[in-house]
C-alpha cells in the first residue's frame, strides 16, 4: 500500500506536524511525501531525510506559492492514481485539503484520526473526546487527517528518500492570494511547545492576561494559550485558543490559570503529560483531570509562583 502525506512547511522547514503525519502513515505501507511551494528545492532535501520516507513528489510551480488548496487538491487527485491513501495532519491547512480531496475522488474522508489498526481501520475521537470511535472504510482510496498529539514524530535523519519532480496542474483561477497578517512571537508555537500556559476568562481582561500569564510563560519558556471564552473576549488573538474549536495540543506540561475546564477546552489539551489548575472555584471540572491543583485566587497565585520560579 503506497500512502501520499501532505507536507505542512513554511517555505524553509518542515512542519512538527508532518512528522507526525508520516509515522501514521507508515503503518499503512510504503511513505511517499507531496511537497508544493515555489523555491523549495531546499525543503524537499529535508524532507527526502526524514526517516522512513521513500519518495518526495515535489510540485515547484508559482501557482503554489501560497499553496492555495483550490490548486493543490486537483494536483492531489492527479497523484492518487498510483497512490491507495492521502494522509494529511488534522492542521488548519490539512483540513482545508483533504475534504477536496475526498470530495474529488467521491470518497468518505475520515478525520481526526487517533490509531491505525489495519489499512482499512482507524480510530477517532467522537463527541468531543469523550468516546472513541472505530472505523472501517470500505473506500478503495482512502483520505484520512491525523491528530498530530497521538502520533510520535518521525525522526528529521535518518532516511534517504529520492526527491522527484511531478507535472503541476497550474493556477485553476478559482482563487487568489490576497494577503496574510502573521502574527510574530519569540514563544514557541502551541502545537509544539513543550510548556504551555494558558489563561481563561476569570483573568478579567487582556491587559490583566499579558501582565499575569505572559511573565509565567516567560520564565518557563513556555508558548501561551487560551480558552475560548477568553479569546472570544478579546484578550488574546484567535491561534491562542486551544480546545476543541480550537489547537490539540499535548504539552508535557499544561497549566490551566483560570480556566474552568467545559468540555470543548478539555477536548484539546486533556493528552497533556501533566495538567496544572490554578482556579478558586474546587469544584471546577478542570480539576478532575488535573495532577496538580491549586484552590485559591490566581490573581494572589500567580504572581507568587512567577516569583518563585
Amino acid at each position: 500500500m503506497k500512502t501520499l502525506v501532505w507536507v505542512e512547511h513554511d517555505g524553509n522547514s518542515v512542519k512538527d506536524a508532518t512528522l507526525s503525519a508520516v509515522t501514521a502513515a507508515s503503518k499503512l505501507g510504503d511513505v511517499h511525501l507531496l511537497l508544493v511551494g515555489q523555491d523549495v528545492q531546499g525543503v524537499a532535501q529535508e524532507a527526502a531525510g526524514i526517516f522512513g520516507v521513500d519518495k518526495v513528489h515535489m510540485a515547484d510551480d508559482a501557482a503554489y506559492a501560497h499553496q492555495l488548496v483550490e490548486n493543490v487538491a486537483p494536483l492531489v487527485v492527479q497523484l492518487m492514481a498510483s497512490h491507495d491513501a492521502f494522509v494529511a495532519p488534522a492542521t488548519t491547512g490539512g483540513k482545508a485539503i483533504a475534504p477536496r480531496v475526498a470530495a474529488l475522488l467521491d470518497v468518505m474522508q475520515i478525520s481526526d484520526i487517533l490509531s491505525v489498526e489495519a489499512q482499512d481501520t482507524f480510530t477517532r475521537p467522537i463527541y468531543a473526546g469523550n468516546a472513541i470511535a472505530t472505523v472501517r472504510s470500505s473506500d478503495v482510496k482512502k483520505v484520512v487527517t491525523v491528530r498530530t498529539t497521538a502520533f510520535e514524530k518521525a525522526p528529521r535523519e535518518g532516511g534517504s528518500g529520492a526527491v522527484e519532480a511531478v507535472p503541476t496542474s497550474g493556477d485553476k483561477g478559482l482563487s487568489s492570494f490576497i494577503g496574510q497578517e502573521i502574527a510574530a512571537s519569540n514563544r514557541p508555537e502551541l502545537t509544539s511547545a513543550r510548556v504551555i500556559v494558558a489563561g481563561g476568562r476569570a483573568l478579567g481582561s487582556g491587559e490583566k492576561f499579558a501582565e499575569l500569564i505572559e511573565p509565567l510563560a516567560d520564565r518557563l519558556g513556555a508558548g501561551v494559550g487560551a480558552s475560548r471564552a477568553a479569546v472570544d473576549a478579546g484578550y488574546v488573538p484567535n491561534d491562542s485558543q486551544v480546545g476543541q474549536t480550537g489547537k490539540i495540543v499535548a504539552p508535557e506540561v499544561y497549566v490551566a490559570v483560570g480556566i474552568s475546564g467545559a468540555i470543548q477546552h478539555l477536548a484539546g489539551m486533556k493528552d497533556s503529560k501533566i495538567i496544572v489548575a490554578i482556579n478558586k472555584d474546587e469544584d471546577a471540572p478542570i480539576f478532575q483531570v488535573a495532577d496538580l491543583g491549586l484552590v485559591g485566587d490566581l490573581f494572589e497565585i500567580v504572581p507568587e509562583l512567577t516569583r518563585k520560579l
